[in-house]
């Protein structure tokens, strides 16, 4: 069955492409297995919430008749502004507009959301860019950006609001600078979500071609419902594809956690158990809760361009397992500094079991890729990833993160981030163990080295021990802490590129500015830690307490570094070259972004091997091996374009040495 919407239909209709439905919602009703709804052009302003689940040979799939010309959003139109003083104009809205959820009474709050700031869920849009709440009318009057804001050009349109609790109206005052908003295209959002349903497994949605935007999202903390414009709400086999994505008070597309009334915002509720306590409740509750392969995940996310959300692109926790994302551009996630907490990046996701994230363009982002917790077999392979960072000196916002390219945190392994291109000042944060990093061009450090884990309270080391899972599935098979080390780093490169500023940092910091890897110096090879489980001299478990609680070993080797990238003393095969002034550049032109670099020059004739599943052997805790999700082994032989690499191959992201200028992404 196919139904049809024109949103420019004389009247109501039944569905047909004579009499088409006005609204989506309408066809969502009714969809089931197999059928198709077809939506013309035009703008929705509804929440469409599907109701049936499709199967895995017949999904339900929802198609744009033009790419992007179905626009679907959680904003109304006001109009009607009255000018208040110099360029602030005010409008009053009766709030029995809003129904039961009012984003201009509602907070952005909850775990792990450190801003201090008041901010409210709800935004004001001028010709489709979201504004900036102030923080008082005085604020907003005055019309000056916050000083923290990424794009201080945006950050001077502001807007605050209070309540007229006599009249039962919201009130919102906007400085619109030089706009008359009267003439202008001005917004608000007013609806909590866009495409999602209300209930959990409601499995194989396809959303194809759609623009969606400008939601009144709600904080997504991970053992909490999270929230999102558009996502499966706990369910099996969506597809989400060629959609534009934007606009979102909090996140973008959720991939994330259903529901739990007991364990919901539990620490800000609550506050009697540690915020990591109720994380591994969420988890072991998510088992009882259905929590399995067979019935959440498998999602993908392709094509998609997902920007200006304000916590994050894409958000999941255990909701996201076994699924993909790729071929994505986001970019400008957590850019303004609005938000704060520990939930921010531009894919942020809790327990990515076999998770792929792939050929994605992640820039201009608070962080590019957070895996937090359980990233087991997950891989991150073939992104290129720049410009995730505060430019010009720019200081952190009270509560917001630090910025890094990809984040892995407090996880066992296995973890593969290979074949990317890496070009922040932060590369790769590794509070973690069993982490490969293979064949990538690295211009920023590795940071947070044996530290970012644990805490010391009450004089006494209080330990975060995390799960690991049965091999892929979701069903946990143990708990520990991190112990560090067990990470395998081949055939790289490194490039000093951005100066050091502090030589006082280590690579204990977040902030670490000297690349290479020199700060895995701490960590003992293969054959110094193998050689403390010498049972005849160790006879008993108490005399090996100090190796089962000390630090997994290292491999490194076949990895070439340039302008003083620093070296692991116990690397036996690299090149280390110390004449050549390496250069990485990008360049964006009309068709894309481009790679300039003279690193054709520095390589000359150094080759490494072919990494593969046997090369790496077993993250140590879950004792997993470097594979697929099926469970087939790797071989490394592919390039970030794909293209294969002979026997005797180069270090870093590319088959062949580039001459001069490379197209990376096409626009």
């Amino acid at each position: 069955m196919i139904y049809y919407v024109n949103a420019a239909s004389f009247r109501d209709g039944d569905g047909t492409i004579e009499r088409p439905f006005k609204h989506i919602n309408d066809a969502a009703k009714l969809a089931v297995a197999g059928d198709e709804v077809i939506v013309k052009s035009g703008v929705y302003r509804e929440h469409v919430i599907p109701v049936n689940s499709g199967t895995k040979d017949a999904p339900i799939v929802y198609r744009s008749e033009e790419p992007l010309g179905a626009v679907i959003t959680g904003a109304e139109p006001v109009s009607g502004w009255t000018k208040v003083k110099g360029t602030t104009w005010s409008i009053r809205i009766t709030n029995s507009l809003f129904g039961s959820y009012n984003p201009y009474i509602e907070r952005v709050y909850g775990d792990w959301y450190f801003s201090p700031i008041i901010r409210h869920t709800g935004s004001v849009f001028i010709n489709d860019n979201m504004m900036y709440e102030a923080s008082s009318l005085e604020e907003c009057q005055k019309g000056k950006g916050d000083p923290l804001a990424w794009d201080q050009d945006a950050a001077k349109y502001l807007w605050y609001t209070e309540q007229d609790e006599d009249s039962n109206e919201t009130i919102i005052y906007a400085n619109f600078h030089d706009f008359d908003p009267n003439k202008e295209k001005v917004e608000i959002s007013v609806r909590r979500n866009v495409f999602m349903p209300t209930k959990n497994h409601v499995d194989y949605i396809t959303v194809s071609g759609f623009n969606i935007n400008k939601a009144a999202t709600t904080w997504a903390p991970p053992a909490a419902y999270q929230d999102g414009m558009i996502g499966p709400h706990w369910s099996k086999g969506w597809i989400i594809e060629d959609c534009e994505v934007y606009g979102s008070r909090c996140c973008g597309i959720s991939l994330g956690k259903y529901y739990d009334a007991e364990n919901d915002m539990y620490f800000t509720k609550n506050h009697v158990k540690s915020p990591t306590q109720m994380e591994r409740d969420a988890v072991c509750r998510g088992q009882y809760h259905g929590w399995l392969k067979e019935k959440v995940g498998h999602h993908i996310v392709r094509r998609c361009h997902v920007h200006h959300c304000e916590q994050t692109g894409i958000v999941g926790r255990m909701g996201a397992v076994f699924s993909t994302i790729e071929d994505c551009d986001i970019h400008d996630i957590c850019t303004s500094q609005q938000l704060g907490g520990a939930e921010t990046a531009g894919i942020k996701l809790h327990a990515g079991i076999d998770v792929t994230i792939r050929r994605n363009h992640i820039h201009n982002c608070i962080m590019g890729v957070w895996l937090d917790w359980e990233a087991q077999g997950a891989r991150v392979t073939q992104n290129f990833m720049h410009d995730n960072y505060r430019h010009n000196g720019l200081k952190q916002a009270p509560g917001a993160m630090f910025s890094t390219d990809v984040f892995i945190e407090v996880g066992h392994g296995p973890t593969l981030i290979d074949n990317n291109i890496l070009l922040s000042p932060v590369a790769i944060t590794i509070p973690s163990e069993g982490i490969a990093v293979i064949n990538n061009l690295i211009l920023g450090s590795f940071s947070l080295i044996n530290s970012g884990v644990d805490s010391i309270v009450n004089g006494q080391r209080e330990p975060r021990y995390t799960p690991y899972h049965i091999r892929h599935r979701t069903e946990v098979a143990g708990f520990m802490t991190i112990l560090h080390g067990d990470d395998r780093i081949y055939n790289n490169i490194f490039v000093q590129q951005y100066p050091v500023s502090d030589k006082k940092k280590t690579a204990a910091d977040s902030d670490y500015e000297v690349v290479g890897t020199a700060p895995f110096d701490i960590f003992p090879t293969y054959k110094e830690w193998i050689s403390q489980f010498d049972f005849n001299k160790n006879p008993d478990m108490g005399a090996l307490a100090e190796a089962h609680f000390g630090h997994l070993p290292v491999w490194i080797s076949g990895n070439a570094y340039f302008n003083g990238a620093t070296v692991f003393k116990n690397e036996e095969t690299n090149l280390v070259n110390k004449k050549s002034k390496i250069t990485v550049d990008i360049v964006e032109k009309k068709d894309g972004f481009y790679l300039k670099t003279n690193l054709n020059k520095g390589l000359s004739d150094f080759l490494c091997g072919i990494i593969s599943t046997e090369t790496l052997g077993k993250a140590f805790e879950p004792e997993q091996k470097f594979e697929n999700p099926d469970g087939t082994p790797i071989v490394f032989d592919r390039d970030f374009f794909g293209n294969h690499r002979n026997t005797a191959s180069i270090p870093g992201p590319f088959a062949e040495p580039i001459e001069k200028e490379i197209l990376i992404w096409k626009k």
